[in-house]
């Protein structure tokens, strides 16, 4: 957005505009106008430290003082970016080399304020999460066939619903229960697990046409995938199968108590991150919000269930 001028305390600012904007580009030794730089790893060092439980530290030190280019540093702005399917959701959240700056990068870059760029990226950050597909029980006459809390997981099939997003099991014990109704495993249609939105991309959902009759409840459950062992259902005895509208107030978020909790998004055992679960044996709970790694939204932002 300028051009350059010889690195150093002579430096004019904000200095003359280029005729015509160019795309952001790597100075490897040299820029447009000649001038040399000394190799970006001799100004500034990066260290990570992982600390335990999900969290690291990131210790950046001015080591410029001694080169051919010592210079301060502005105040900056860093992002993590989830990974979904083995595939980071945004690898270029902050620029991109061969794109015109943006989203408040000239500020940082001409005058060292970070402010625009830091609100522009919490805008686009908060908890992300896929869920696996979601099992839908009808049922009458019986307590939530799915779980109840206090109690520990029945081994019905609950676990891998909750560790790995696979209600295949679950629905079979289900089928088999007096009171059991009908019961439905739904897919998104083109992904499988349902995703978040992202940006302008709608989250996927999923519907299922049901008969009922008076004293019919449901019962739903999902996994939070990017979690050990979380799953999304509904409260206490379900929902009352004749009401119409959004009963996503119904919709708790809950602990299995099979698996040793990490940071959701963040925990290398966590099956939607390639993990293996580490087991424990605790009864089923809700999770606390705010809990021992982060607040979680509310639920209601995080799922919507309606009856129509």
């Amino acid at each position: 957005t300028r051009i350059n001028q010889k690195p150093g305390a002579a430096v004019m600012h904000p200095g003359t505009t280029e005729t015509a904007p160019k795309a952001i580009s790597e100075g490897n030794g040299t820029d447009a106008q000649g001038n040399t730089y000394a190799a970006a790893s001799t100004l500034m060092k990066a260290t990570l430290h992982y600390e335990g439980n999900s969290n690291f530290t990131l210790i950046i030190t001015n080591t410029s003082g001694d080169t051919s280019n010592p210079t301060p540093f502005s105040p900056g702005v860093w992002a993590i970016s989830y990974i979904a399917g083995g595939k980071l959701i945004n690898s270029n959240p902050l620029f991109e080399a061969g794109k015109p700056s943006a989203n408040g990068m000239t500020n940082i870059a001409e005058m060292g304020d970070n402010s625009v760029l830091g609100n522009y990226i919490n805008t686009q950050t908060g908890i992300f999460t896929p869920l696996s597909p979601v099992l839908v029980v009808l049922y009458k006459g019986i307590e939530n066939p799915i779980y109840k809390t206090g109690e520990n997981d029945r081994g019905k099939g609950l676990k891998d619903l909750a560790q790995k997003g696979d209600a295949s099991g679950l629905a079979t014990y289900l089928k088999t229960l007096a009171g059991v109704k009908a019961v439905y495993i739904l897919p998104a249609a083109s992904s499988t697990v349902l995703l978040p939105k992202i940006g302008a991309q709608a989250g996927s959902s999923v519907s299922q046409q049901l008969s009922v009759a008076s004293g019919d409840r449901i019962a739903i459950a999902s996994m939070y995938g990017l979690s050990n062992d979380w799953f999304f259902a509904t409260k206490d005895n379900g929902i009352d199968a004749t009401v119409k509208g959004d009963v996503s107030y119904s919709i708790g978020l809950f602990d299995n108590g099979t698996a040793i909790n990490q940071f959701p998004g963040a925990g290398n055992e966590q099956a939607g991150l390639g993990g293996t679960p580490a087991t424990e044996r605790k009864p089923v709970i809700e999770v606390p919000n705010p809990n021992g790694f982060t607040t979680l939204p509310s639920i209601s932002s995080m799922i919507k269930v309606t009856i129509n």
